[in-house]
């Protein structure tokens, strides 16, 4: 049985074909998303610049030698690589196991094409058996709580963690997550939260899925 590794690295070698030549891309964060920057170092491929979504992401790239530039330089983008803790056969993912799912959000939606890479482990036939990340204003954490509680949820909080943003995290356990685009937008109501890590109005395009048998590609309606 192939190692978890070797099928995200099939993942993210196949996500370099669609890397485009000299035009701006934007990068997630995540270990497979760190063995991608590896690999598009070493292919040569001539870049313009890459928009992080981490500091962990800015720094990969730093030390691969890959270009960095800030969103306003990129917007709009071409392509987005990233990958997922949870996606269903919709392309609707759960992100944000590393915590930096509001940046991830955001270069997605300013992304013409999103590629999403994973592992077969990663693939599901319902949302919800990883917690779903909430990045919330310290303040709010308590409101917060009480209100995704009413949803269903079980909140804890995340431990000596804070976001890059200088926020909290939230995991939440329990929620019903058949109808995601409800789910994300009722969530994002509530007052004191920045981002949840329901990706259903920024699904993927496509995911390339790394398999005991080879690399799968799955091409997804736009939302």
């Amino acid at each position: 049985m192939k190692s978890r590794d070797t099928l995200k690295m099939a993942a993210a070698k196949a996500a370099l074909s669609f890397v485009p030549d000299r035009q701006y891309i934007g990068i997630g964060s995540g270990s497979t998303v760190d063995i991608f920057i590896q690999e598009l170092a070493k292919s040569g491929k001539p870049v313009a610049g890459c928009v992080p979504a981490s500091d962990s992401t800015r720094d990969g790239l730093l030390k691969a030698g890959l270009k960095i530039v800030d969103l306003g330089t990129g917007y709009p983008l071409g392509f987005y690589f990233d990958g997922a803790d949870e996606i269903n056969s919709e392309g609707v993912m759960i992100k944000g196991g590393g915590g930096a799912l509001t940046r991830e959000k955001i270069i997605a939606a300013s992304s013409e094409t999103f590629i999403c890479m994973v592992d077969e482990s990663k693939v599901v036939d319902s949302l919800g058996h990883f917690p779903l990340a909430v990045e919330v204003i310290a303040m709010a954490t308590k409101h917060v709580s009480a209100e995704i509680k009413k949803m269903g949820g079980q909140p804890t909080e995340r431990q000596n963690f804070e976001t890059d943003n200088g926020n909290i995290i939230l995991d939440i356990e329990g929620l019903d997550l058949t109808k995601a685009s409800k789910v994300e937008s009722d969530i994002n109501n509530i007052a004191g939260i920045v981002s949840n890590g329901l990706f259903s109005f920024c699904r993927c395009s496509q995911a390339i899925i790394g398999t005991e048998g080879g690399v799968d590609f799955k091409v997804f309606q736009k939302n």
